[in-house]
């Protein structure tokens, strides 16, 4: 049995920080193992895709960072740049903790 995990990066903002953003999470997943899983007999694979807008503008256009979305549990991030993709990949995706500096409420 396998599983996906996505984090839907915003890319809309004029800065183009949702595409530097994407890189670098898609980089640390490699870099800290977590991009293919075996967990207890069950594949995890874990995707980074752009998109165009989550409709989340407050945590887009309003500060220098991107909005992402983890799935499938829903979490909301906001103002998220490249340099913070190491705490996020670690702490969300590796130990299931979500970065509470980062998180946006819907």
């Amino acid at each position: 049995m396998s599983e996906n995990r996505r984090l839907f990066v915003c890319t809309n903002q004029k800065s183009g920080v949702g595409e530097d953003v994407a890189k670098a999470l898609k980089k640390e997943l490699k870099h800290q193992g977590l991009k293919k899983l075996v967990v207890d007999g069950h594949k995890l694979r874990t995707q980074v895709q752009t998109c165009d807008c989550l409709d989340l503008c407050k945590g887009c256009k309003k500060g220098p960072g991107a909005a992402l979305i983890v799935y499938p549990e829903g979490t909301v991030y906001g103002n998220v740049r490249p340099a913070d993709a190491a705490e996020l990949v670690a702490e969300h995706l590796g130990r299931g903790k979500v970065v509470k500096r980062l998180r946006r409420e819907e």
